[in-house]
């Protein structure tokens, strides 16, 4: 073991060929990744004249016209940015404290068919969802929650199976012993979870947070078919600028491009924890 580093086992040498294999893959693969979004940022700087004449490519007179024009359209942007943050706000603060109760008591409590209930809840997984949106919509339709704040949110404000399945295998690491101190100390369930469980578990728990922060950010199906024009998200007012018999890409290009912004944002903010978070993930 050397001091700066692991060294390679003795006649060992590095391959250059598999060096460069391995960073042209990477590449490749990095290249693939961005290459929409650079289509949508170049696209949402065009004029609109100017790409109906020459299509996608490096504008020749950037404009921010595009981007002013989002305040001109019938859907309000500036309601559907703090719609689709409430969503995701209370989604978020739902689906971690549901699933944190939930994944505690199939890791650390005993009741008849704990896990048989939990691999039930866990195949769940395996519906897809637009095999149970349909169903629910109609549920929806029924209570008369279609188009209205509450029907954007109830389906996902209660715990995930996924979070549910990492966190109680979060849980059940955290020694027994520790539990067992501090219930002799006096401690209820409630001071064991907000004491001991929840800020050993911090790392999963901002790992969930982002996936459910992304995914809800992003969600599209859903709210399209609940909202029926009445309640707007980011992605249901950005699909809205698409006419049938009007061109309106660079207008469609500047919202995508503006609802991605804050998650640009969170990213650069919180790149070491999504490091971390990708490196629980993996161990898992």
């Amino acid at each position: 073991m050397s001091v700066k580093g692991t060294k390679l086992a003795p006649g060992t040498r590095r391959n250059p060929l598999s060096i460069f294999g391995t960073y042209a893959v990477l590449l490749t693969a990095a290249a693939l990744t961005l290459f929409p979004f650079v289509l949508a940022v170049l696209t949402a700087f065009t004029d609109k004249r100017e790409f109906n004449r020459q299509g996608v490519g490096v504008p020749d007179a950037p404009t921010f016209a595009n981007f002013l024009a989002l305040g001109d359209t019938r859907v309000d942007f500036v309601a559907a940015f703090w719609t689709t943050v409430a969503v995701v706000v209370v989604v978020a603060a739902g689906q971690l404290f549901f699933s944190v109760l939930a994944a505690y008591a199939f890791a650390r409590l005993r009741f008849p068919g704990r896990e048989l209930l939990f691999w039930v809840l866990l195949a769940t997984l395996m519906v897809p969802q637009v095999v149970t949106v349909i169903p629910l919509y109609f549920m929806f339709a029924r209570v008369e929650l279609v188009g209205t704040f509450a029907g954007l949110v109830l389906p996902f404000v209660f715990a995930s199976p996924y979070a549910v399945f990492l966190l109680r295998e979060q849980f059940r690491q955290i020694p027994q012993e520790l539990i067992d101190a501090m219930r002799i100390d006096g401690a209820g369930t409630w001071s064991i979870l907000g004491r001991l469980v929840v800020p050993l578990s911090r790392p999963t728990l901002v790992t969930l947070l982002l996936i459910t922060v992304v995914t809800h950010w992003n969600n599209f199906m859903w709210p399209l078919m609940v909202g029926r024009n009445r309640i707007h998200v980011l992605t249901t007012a950005a699909a809205s600028l698409q006419g049938q018999y009007e061109n309106n890409t660079t207008l469609v290009m500047a919202a995508s491009v503006a609802a991605m912004l804050p998650l640009i944002v969170m990213f650069v903010i919180f790149q070491r924890q999504i490091v971390r978070s990708i490196r629980i993930t993996s161990f898992r």
